[in-house]
């Protein structure tokens, strides 16, 4: 790993005008956090603690309101366009274009960033091979199982070849077992190709299963519990850890009443 982190949030607050026009709330408070280069680290915390603006953050997609955030040298608000293939996201729901095939789909991210056509083809056929959709590059998402469609979502965030992968909550609408043979599907394949990733849940056990560390936030978004997670604390350490997390979780005092 290199000694420079990646990813460095230092101080970051993000401030939102409230619905009803009188002030503001902060979503994210003074956080301030690494990540190194080829690390895989899961955020978890309630609904509502600001994991998906701390996400959006890091993906550039709004500005903090101080505070300073730097992947690999770069500000990825204002310097958006360097990161155009450089981020892949895996969200939620698989997020495919109903009219597009299988194939199309995970073309969809090098389209935007006019590769060759025959070289795009290639790549795409590859990781749907990769993700075990073989013989289904022709088919369109309706045709296609909830872990299908999210096995193509996969294959398009890694087509690109993007230094970060950012997961937001990529498995919670998938039964249990699909989830889990995904989840350790996407996990040797972030190894295998020396990924950074961040993975946001509110499931304890997926945290664990998933991070190289585990970083609880509190409401607004600030750190309240870091674990660094290894093969030993998954097998016979996962129930102190999982009873510190639980507690951490329950102290969580709820936000104040504007």
């Amino acid at each position: 790993m290199n000694a420079k982190p990646f990813i460095h949030f230092d101080e970051v607050t993000k401030d939102f005008p409230r619905p009803d026009g009188k002030g503001t709330f902060t979503a994210v408070d003074r956080l301030t956090f690494d990540i190194n280069q080829g690390e895989v680290v899961a955020v978890l915390g309630k609904t509502g603690c600001g994991k998906s603006t701390m996400f959006n953050l890091l993906a550039g997609l709004i500005e903090p309101t101080s505070g300073r955030i730097d992947v690999n040298g770069h500000d990825p608000f204002k310097e958006f366009n360097y990161f155009r293939g450089r981020i892949g996201i895996v969200f939620q729901s698989d997020r495919l274009m109903p009219w597009r095939s299988a194939l199309d789909n995970v073309l969809l991210g090098l389209q935007i960033l006019n590769k060759d056509k025959k070289e795009s083809e290639a790549i795409a056929r590859h990781w749907l091979t990769r993700l075990g959709l073989s013989g289904h590059e022709n088919d369109y998402p309706h045709a296609l199982s909830g872990g299908m469609r999210q096995r193509v979502s996969i294959a398009r965030a890694f087509a690109v070849e993007p230094e970060i992968l950012l997961c937001d909550e990529p498995f919670s609408s998938l039964d249990e077992m699909t989830a889990r043979d995904l989840r350790q599907e996407f996990l040797r394949l972030v190894r295998q190709n020396n990924k950074t990733a961040l993975f946001i849940t509110h499931h304890i056990n997926e945290a664990i299963d998933v991070g190289d560390r585990v970083l609880v936030f509190h409401r607004p978004a600030r750190i309240a519990f870091e674990a660094r997670i290894d093969d030993a604390s998954r097998q016979s350490g996962r129930k102190p850890i999982q009873d510190e997390i639980l507690k951490v979780l329950s102290l969580e005092a709820p936000a104040a009443t504007p």
